[in-house]
C-alpha cells in the first residue's frame, strides 16, 4: 500500500487559528512550522547549492509563497440519454430496480460521430471562457483518463485542438475514478515545485466501451462525460488547495478493473505441442469488471479516512466545510460516507441520478453544475474525495475562486 501525504497553506487567515505550530517534513517535500511553509532539500548532494546562486536568479523565494487556486470550470456530456426503462429493453432489470439500489436513473452514452476528445476539448474550452484565460497562455494539460482514444494518450490531442501555438506540455494520467483528484494533486505539484502558472486539468472517461451491456450487474452504472478546471497560481494568501491525502492498494484491484484478455491458440509449434508465442495475437480489452459489495465495503471504509486526515492537515473539521463532493459511483456510498463524516445532506453535492457514474469525469461535472447553478461559490470549502479501480482513492480539500 502506497500514501501521501498533503501540502496545507495555513497562511489563510480563517484557519490560521486552528492550526497548532509543529515541525515536520511531509512526503509532499515541505516543512511546516509556525504555519509558515519553507521548501526542504533532501539530497547532501546538493546541500547548500542556494549559496550558488544570486538571490535573482534563484527561484526558491518564489515557491517559498507560491499557491494555487482554482479559478474556472467546464463540462460537457453526450447527447444521447440513456434511461433506466430503456435498460430494462435489453437486460432484466427496471427503474426501480436499479434507482433504489444506486440512486441512478439516467446516464449519458456517447454515440455517432461523438468522442471523448471532442468532449474534453468542449469541457476545457468552458473552463477557459469561465475564466476568461487565452489558451496560449497554459502551462501543462493534464488528461485524466483510463479510457483514451489512442493507446498513447489523449493529452497532446487535446493540446491541437485547443489551439495552443506555445506547445504546452500535455500527458495523461491514468487512475480511473481517482484521475481527477490526482490530477489536481500534479497541477499543485507543477505549480508549487516547477514554476509552471496555469495548468488546466481534465477528467473525461468513455466507460461505455468498456461495458457488458448484458451484465445488469454493471451495464446500470456508467455513464460518459467530460469535466475540466483550470488550476492557477498565486499568492499563499489565495491559496485553494488547503490539503489532501492520497493512496492506493493493489491488493484490492481484482474487485474491479478491465484486464486485457489472454488470447489462447490452439496452434502447435513441430511435434513437440509446444505452443506458438510469436507473433503474438492482437490485444484486446476485456469489459469492466467489479465485485460490487467489496467496492462498497472499500468506499465506505476508506474514504471517510482519507478526507478525515485530509481535513486534520487543513486544521479544519467537517463543520468547517461548506460542500461534499465525492466521486459520483453509487448513491448508497455518498450517503454513508456523509452519515460517517457527519456532513448533512443539504450538504453534499450529487448529480449520479442523472448521469451515473463518468469515473475521472464525476468530480468536475458535479463541480461544473454547482458553480453554475449558484450553488457553490467564491470562498467556498469543498471536501472532494475520489475512489475506485486500481485500487485508488484520494481527497482534496479545495477553496473554490
Amino acid at each position: 500500500m502506497a500514501n501521501a501525504s498533503g501540502f496545507f497553506t495555513p497562511s489563510v487567515p480563517r484557519l490560521r487559528s486552528k492550526i497548532q505550530p509543529s515541525i515536520g517534513v511531509s512526503r509532499s517535500g515541505f516543512c511546516f512550522s509556525g504555519g509558515i511553509s519553507r521548501r526542504v532539500v533532501c539530497s547532501s548532494a546538493i546541500e547548500g547549492a542556494e549559496k550558488l546562486v544570486s538571490p535573482s536568479e534563484s527561484r526558491m523565494p518564489k515557491l517559498v509563497s507560491k499557491g494555487c487556486k482554482l479559478v474556472g470550470c467546464g463540462s460537457a456530456v453526450p447527447s444521447l440519454s440513456v434511461s433506466n426503462d430503456d435498460l430494462s429493453k435489453i437486460v432484466d432489470t427496471s427503474d426501480e430496480w436499479i434507482s433504489v439500489r444506486t440512486g441512478i436513473r439516467n446516464r449519458r452514452v456517447m454515440s455517432g460521430k461523438e468522442s471523448l476528445k471532442k468532449l474534453a476539448v468542449e469541457a476545457a474550452r468552458k473552463a477557459l471562457e469561465m475564466a476568461d484565460f487565452d489558451p496560449n497562455d497554459l502551462d501543462l494539460i493534464l488528461m485524466c483518463t483510463s479510457t483514451p482514444e489512442d493507446i498513447f494518450g489523449s493529452a497532446p490531442q487535446i493540446q491541437r485542438e485547443l489551439g495552443c501555438r506555445n506547445s504546452p506540455l500535455a500527458y495523461d494520467i491514468t487512475a480511473a475514478c481517482s484521475g481527477f483528484v490526482l490530477g489536481l494533486i500534479s497541477a499543485a505539484s507543477h505549480i508549487r515545485g516547477g514554476g509552471f502558472r496555469n495548468v488546466l486539468v481534465i477528467g473525461a472517461d468513455g466507460l461505455s466501451r468498456f461495458v457488458d451491456w448484458t451484465d445488469r450487474g454493471t451495464c446500470i452504472l456508467f455513464g460518459d462525460a467530460a469535466g475540466a478546471v483550470l488550476v492557477q497560481a498565486c499568492d499563499a494568501e489565495e491559496d485553494g488547495l488547503l490539503s489532501f491525502d492520497l493512496h492506493s492498494d493493489g491488493e484490492g484491484g481484482r474487485h474491479l478493473g478491465a484486464p486485457i484478455n489472454d488470447n489462447e491458440t490452439d496452434e502447435l509449434l513441430g511435434s513437440n505441442g509446444s505452443a506458438l508465442d510469436f507473433p503474438p495475437k492482437k490485444s484486446s480489452y476485456s469489459c469492466i469488471q467489479m465485485n460490487g459489495k467489496e467496492v462498497f465495503r472499500f468506499a465506505v471504509r476508506c474514504v471517510p479516512q482519507s478526507i478525515e486526515s485530509a481535513l486534520e492537515k487543513a486544521g479544519l473539521v467537517s463543520g468547517n466545510v461548506d460542500w461534499l463532493l465525492l466521486h459520483q459511483a453509487n448513491q448508497r456510498i455518498i450517503d454513508a460516507v456523509a452519515t460517517r463524516l457527519d456532513f448533512p445532506q443539504e450538504k453534499v453535492i450529487s448529480n449520479l441520478a442523472n448521469y451515473g457514474n463518468t469515473s475521472a469525469a464525476s468530480i468536475p461535472l458535479a463541480l461544473d453544475e454547482a458553480v453554475r447553478s449558484g450553488k457553490v461559490k467564491p470562498g467556498h470549502t469543498i471536501a472532494a474525495a475520489g475512489f475506485g479501480a486500481g485500487l485508488t482513492w484520494g481527497s482534496a480539500i479545495i477553496r473554490w475562486g
